[in-house]
């Protein structure tokens, strides 16, 4: 092994990591990568590090955006000319108790892991497994924000699908997780709901009813109350910080879940008691939401809209499952949703992972810079 020794500082989780880069040759199943540049870690800055059981990342990004500009593995495989078909896939076994818990594939696809053809969506974003996808459908009905379109990055190296707080909020409501109550959303609904209503009945812009209630300001610089003493600091798009206010979010998400219910035709009263509600299913902002396992069967079908095809995921899917040791213990369920909220111009966005993964075989074809689906079997 040649030591490069050059020094590295490579952000994971919520921290750090730290190391320095060498070089060896790398055998992936029955390739050998000659030469392969590499991190070696010294010194983790995040404890959570040393539960997980594995002992390091193979990253399969595009080399944009790897440490150092460090070649990966994926992109040294094709110029050694170990791959001739320049596309990866990855398919999740669905049985957590299974002995094979998944496969890769470097260069091809395995047949027997998916049914039908897949269908494929082309690179929204330069440097990220990044697509676009359409409403995320509870049921039947729209969740709103995303019919537009938002921004998804398939990431196999997250396990759950993280997305906008207005979004997961609704589908918390749907499948009866316990979430965190916010006062001052409740608040809001109180003070402003029929203000939200009446101004979005005439026809307003909601982009900038917020702004004109007096909760978000037209510059970014969003206000404050003084109630509310922490801050978060984002960037503009000059790269100045500004301030959000937990006001002007909540705001924005009760304008949203407005919107959607008077689509379904609702009357006010109906509308406003059922936005309180939400404002008591607000995602767990330190972890997953638990769920009351009995009641899985009842549950809806989430559904993304990914060009003019749909990908529904049934609760059986899409409920995460924790079975005791103790057998007089009950199981634990809790959903695989979690808030994810990436200021504009990146979001709204979705990380897409291994839930979703472990539903539809997935084709990263980086010859054609699009990603493929197909059903899981």
């Amino acid at each position: 092994m040649h030591l490069l020794r050059v020094p590295c500082e490579i952000p994971y989780d919520d921290g750090y990591i730290y190391g320095f880069f060498s070089q060896d040759n790398v055998k992936v199943g029955d390739i050998i990568v000659k030469d392969q540049e590499f991190s070696e870690i010294t010194r983790e800055g995040n404890f959570a590090l040393l539960a997980l059981p594995f002992d390091g990342i193979l990253g399969l990004g595009f080399q944009d955006i790897s440490v150092g500009k460090v070649t990966p593995v994926w992109y040294n495989m094709i110029e050694q000319g170990q791959i001739l078909d320049k596309v990866f896939s990855i398919w999740l076994n669905k049985d957590p108790m299974a002995e094979k818990g998944g496969e890769i594939v470097f260069g091809g696809m395995d047949k027997s892991h998916f049914k039908g053809d897949h269908s494929y969506f082309p690179i929204s974003q330069d440097g990220y497994w990044q697509i676009e996808v359409g409403d995320i459908l509870l049921g039947n009905n729209t969740t709103g924000l995303c019919e537009g379109g938002c921004a998804a990055i398939v990431d196999s190296g997250t396990s759950l699908i993280a997305g906008p707080t207005g979004v997961v909020t609704q589908i918390n409501h749907a499948i009866g997780t316990e979430g965190y109550v916010s006062f001052e959303c409740k608040d809001i609904v109180h003070n402003y709901g029929n203000l939200i209503w009446e101004n979005l009945i005439s026809g307003l812009n909601p982009e900038i009813l917020c702004v004109d209630i007096g909760l978000c300001s037209n510059n970014g610089i969003q206000r404050m109350n003084d109630v509310i003493e922490t801050v978060v600091y984002n960037e503009s798009r000059d790269g100045a910080a500004t301030l959000e206010s937990p006001f002007c979010s909540f705001c924005n998400n009760i304008v949203l879940w407005v919107q959607v219910q008077i689509k379904q035709s609702n009357v006010k009263e109906k509308v406003l008691k059922h936005v309180d509600e939400l404002c008591e299913r607000l995602p767990n902002p330190v972890g997953e939401s638990f769920i009351n396992c009995s009641s899985i069967s009842s549950m809806p079908h989430i559904t993304f809209t990914i060009g003019n095809k749909l990908f529904s995921l049934s609760p059986e899917q899409y409920v995460g499952r924790v079975e005791s040791d103790d057998e007089d213990r009950s199981p634990v369920c809790y959903s695989s949703f979690v808030a994810l909220d990436a200021p504009s111009p990146q979001g709204p966005l979705w990380v897409v992972g291994d839930i979703f993964l472990q539903a539809y075989h997935t084709v990263f074809d980086y010859a054609n810079l699009r990603i493929g689906f197909a059903e899981s079997t």
